[in-house]
């Protein structure tokens, strides 16, 4: 039988017709809902992520006022358009692991809008008084966040326009969306809605209500002052690995579930969300569908820590010297028995004694679930997906950790090995000779102080925004990261390695 293309109209027979039982929305849609979310930037994680709660929350517990209107702002984002249009909103969410795949169709996204199409509509759609939350996935570079200064990028271009009262209606980025639309809320005298960052950056709550308040006040000094007394901007910690679609997961989807699907999404089974209870409009029972509620910042921010000391600093263990070793996907490299045990040993021996201790939270048995999904050959995540933006990254999820043993004088050299891996990573060539493209919005700057530095981290250490003086002052740290440079470059990294594994 061919596939049935994924519609409205087929749902009911894709339930039942491919070889392996599809759940399908059984709850209402389109008209019958409101669309209490609007979600601006609508890609695999959010896909994934929020909309996979948002559905859970219409499927089984009734909730008919949180449905989600997707939003794209830039010209690329007219490929989703697109892909979701032709198929009602709905789209495929294929689950993967050891233990088999799983398809869901998920309804939660019930419209979307291109905002190049009409800006106007995207303003009037958060200014709605249905709509309760703003969410985000719209990555770093969207923020116009200066990791140095920690200040908005108000020179930016895009900024500036958005700046200019004749563009009110007519902005270019998230905050000037934002901004228009709180305004018509404010003059309407309607409540605040909620702004959500869902993206995976520490602080992201607090970072985008800075963000957006320091837009608001080269504005309307008066109207960044409601903004900062009447909305509430969650920090969040978010969570599940979603690698980006490939040709071949169209083909499977229709070969093993009978679904043609335009643009599925592929995950592994486990999320999670902790998000701050600070909304300011109110808010869907997020709790009834496993997603944890926490009090305060502070609690998000221990949640945050265990995720990226353990979880992206994990990550960036296997993605650089992965790849300069050769290989192409995050379960390979842990099907290596020395790799596996690096980044055991480097979680249990150097990232995990530094961590808070959390009530009901074992962190030995996070460490072997990590280990789990990173080792899950069913996802294929790619290595350039993890190591892509890394300076964005490694002063991260590597760096605090190795700041906190220089500390206590506790052990790093595992940490270091990493770190010294990306510094040779940076220059795009493998062990093999084999050249590769360093995604980075750095990246001319580090491949300069990378070749001049040769095996001394001193070049690329220099750059103050990426690292601090705790570290190019330290003894015992630049000596470590010297060694472990002069190995990588001698020796390559299978050789290098096993100096490293107990």
């Amino acid at each position: 039988m061919a596939p049935l293309k994924l519609s409205n109209h087929n749902l009911a027979q894709i339930a039942t017709a491919g070889a392996s039982q599809v759940k399908v929305p059984n709850y209402a849609r389109g008209g019958a809902v409101k669309e209490g979310i609007v979600h601006i930037g609508v890609g695999g994680f959010h896909r994934a992520h929020l909309a996979v709660y948002v559905d859970q929350l219409m499927q089984n517990h009734g909730v008919t006022d949180y449905a989600i209107c997707g939003v794209g702002l830039q010209p690329f984002d007219v490929a989703m358009r697109d892909a979701l249009d032709s198929q009602d909103g709905l789209y495929t969410v294929i689950e993967r692991s050891a233990k088999g795949s799983f398809a869901n169709v998920i309804g939660s996204i019930n419209s979307y809008l291109f905002a190049p199409d009409d800006r106007e509509a995207v303003i009037a759609k958060m200014a709605h008084p249905d709509t309760h939350i703003v969410s985000l996935t719209i990555t770093e570079s969207g923020y116009f966040y200066n990791e140095n200064t920690h200040e908005l990028q108000s020179e930016h271009p895009d900024i500036q326009h958005d700046l200019d009262p004749a563009n009110e209606n007519n902005p270019h980025t998230t905050f000037g969306f934002l901004y228009a639309a709180l305004a018509r809320r404010k003059q309407q005298g309607l409540k605040a809605f909620t702004v959500m960052s869902c993206d995976n950056m520490q602080k992201n709550g607090a970072i985008t209500r800075h963000m957006l308040q320091s837009f608001a006040r080269l504005r309307d000094p008066e109207f960044a002052d409601w903004i900062a007394k009447e909305a509430h901007f969650p920090n969040a910690m978010v969570d599940r690995i979603t690698p980006q679609t490939a040709p071949n997961d169209k083909v499977t989807l229709a070969q093993d579930f009978g679904i043609e699907d335009s643009w599925p999404v592929v995950t592994e089974p486990f999320m999670q969300w902790v998000i701050e209870d600070h909304f300011s409009d109110g808010r869907p029972p997020f709790e009834k569908v496993g997603v944890q509620v926490v009090t305060n910042v502070h609690d998000v921010e221990q949640f945050e820590k265990h995720k990226l000391r353990l979880l992206n600093g994990s990550h960036s263990a296997i993605g650089y010297p992965g790849q300069l070793a050769g290989f192409k996907y995050v379960h390979e490299v842990m099907e290596h028995p020395v790799f596996s045990k690096f980044v055991w040993q480097m979680m249990q021996e150097e990232a995990k004694p530094n961590l808070p201790e959390i009530p009901g939270v074992n962190i030995d048995e996070y460490c072997k679930t990590l280990v789990e999904r990173f080792a899950n050959p069913t996802i294929m995540d790619q290595l350039p997906r993890v190591c892509l933006n890394a300076s964005g990254k490694v002063p991260q999820f590597i760096m605090p950790s190795i700041a906190e043993a220089i500390w206590v004088t506790g052990p790093f050299r595992r940490l270091c090995f990493v770190a010294a891996a990306w510094f040779h990573y940076i220059k795009g060539v493998d062990d093999n000779g084999n050249t590769f493209h360093v995604e980075d919005p750095m990246v001319d700057e580090l491949k300069a102080k990378a070749h001049a530095g040769g095996t001394n981290p001193a070049e690329l250490l220099s750059i103050k925004n990426l690292f601090g003086d705790d570290l190019r002052g330290d003894k015992r740290f630049i000596q470590e990261m010297t060694i472990a440079m002069e190995d990588i470059a001698r020796d390559g990294i299978l050789k290098t390695l096993p100096k490293y594994v107990d």
